[in-house]
């Protein structure tokens, strides 16, 4: 066993939270997997010894190993304390998307427990939370990453921490930052050519390959877009007080908004949305007259404190509208770059890449831990 041992929670099991626990049981050094939570049971390493640890790879039928302690759901502030009392530092892992989790982190902090997360809400809710969370870390002396917040397992967010902490002055960011909506703009107006595809059709086909909120009006409001442009926002030291504060681009029919968000009033909507196709095809006509494609974009002018969310008109040769699939694409404009901004593009959702951004974080949290 190491000399310094570290101790390791993690909780959900969804999509990402599955990837995840299967990438750890195949990472060299790995720390101990103490407590492993799910919505209605918490499993753990009995006290204090924190031995036997929970196999990573064996999770799903580890509950029935006697020597691991059952619990119920635990409240944050028992899981922080469990982890706090283990005989070295502790990680948590928050795989779920909970924003009263998320709420939690400063507890979890100040105790000296280090948080890996993909969550965004967090990060992304009031400003006064991201102060919050990063001044419990400091008093705590625990760290925070989280990556996988913005682009999945792409680069996004130490991209732009590099050019900040190298004193770049960061002009401008500007992108594709939702997987979803980048595969619905792809398809319905690509670059090569004209589509004929009418936009509920390739909603309907998005929602059908999984690529959607179960409800698509959870990526056609343009929050999730939102939440990632503050994340990014603030880092480049705008206070940007909330996901709501600026001008956000909702592509859901003003006449739909209003139903119910219930399995039937998904229904509803997916049945009505074909009685709005003829507003974005005019749309996607309107660009094509000017040689150019419609994308849904965020974009950050640092300078001018100015932060949008929306569709965006683009050369059809340009980077933005040559994209592919659900592919996202973040461009940093700087002064050192120039006119050539730095560009980071690729995967930009998925449970196994955004499960690896988690697994880098938390490698990077164990080296300096260690």
């Amino acid at each position: 066993m190491s000399a310094n041992p570290i101790y390791l929670g993690v909780i959900g099991v969804g999509g990402v939270g599955t990837a995840f626990l299967s990438q750890l049981a195949r990472l060299p050094n790995a720390p101990q997997l103490v407590l492993l939570a799910r919505s209605s049971q918490t499993l753990l390493s009995p006290s204090p010894s924190y031995s036997p640890a929970i196999p990573a790879a064996d999770w799903a039928t580890a509950s029935a190993t006697p020597s691991l302690t059952k619990k119920g759901a635990l409240q944050a502030e028992e899981i922080a304390t469990y982890l706090a009392s283990a005989p070295g530092r502790a990680i948590l892992v928050d795989n779920t998307s909970d924003i009263n989790l998320a709420r939690q982190y400063p507890t979890f902090l100040k105790k000296g427990v280090s948080v890996v997360t993909p969550n965004k809400k967090g990060f992304s809710d009031d400003l006064s939370l991201w102060k919050d969370i990063f001044a419990s870390a400091t008093e705590g002396k625990a760290l925070v990453y989280h990556e996988s917040t913005v682009g999945a397992g792409l680069p996004v967010l130490s991209t732009l921490k590099d050019l900040v902490a190298t004193g770049d002055e960061v002009t401008r960011i500007e992108g594709v930052f939702s997987g979803t909506l980048s595969f619905l703009f792809n398809t319905f107006a690509p670059a090569s050519g004209s589509s004929n595809a009418q936009w509920s059709t390739v909603v309907a086909q998005a929602k059908e390959l999984g690529y959607t909120e179960p409800d698509p009006r959870d990526d056609l409001n343009g929050m999730d877009v939102a939440r990632k442009l503050t994340i990014l926002a603030r880092l480049a030291g705008l206070e940007v007080s909330r996901p709501d504060s600026f001008p956000i681009e909702s592509l859901i029919p003003a006449e739909l908004e209003s139903l119910p968000s219930s399995a039937d009033g998904i229904t509803q909507f997916m049945t009505r949305l074909p009685e709005f196709d003829a507003q974005m095809a005019n749309i996607k006509d309107t660009a094509e007259k000017q040689g150019k494609v419609v994308r849904y974009v965020g974009s950050i002018d640092v300078a001018a404190k100015a932060v949008k969310v929306g569709l965006q008109y683009f050369d059809k040769d340009s980077a933005i509208a040559g994209l592919k699939g659900s592919d996202n694409i973040i461009s940093f404009y700087t002064k050192r770059y120039g006119a050539n901004p730095l560009i980071v593009q690729g995967a930009g959702a998925g449970g196994d890449v955004t499960a690896m951004g988690v697994s880098a974080d938390l490698l990077k949290v164990v080296e300096r831990l260690r």
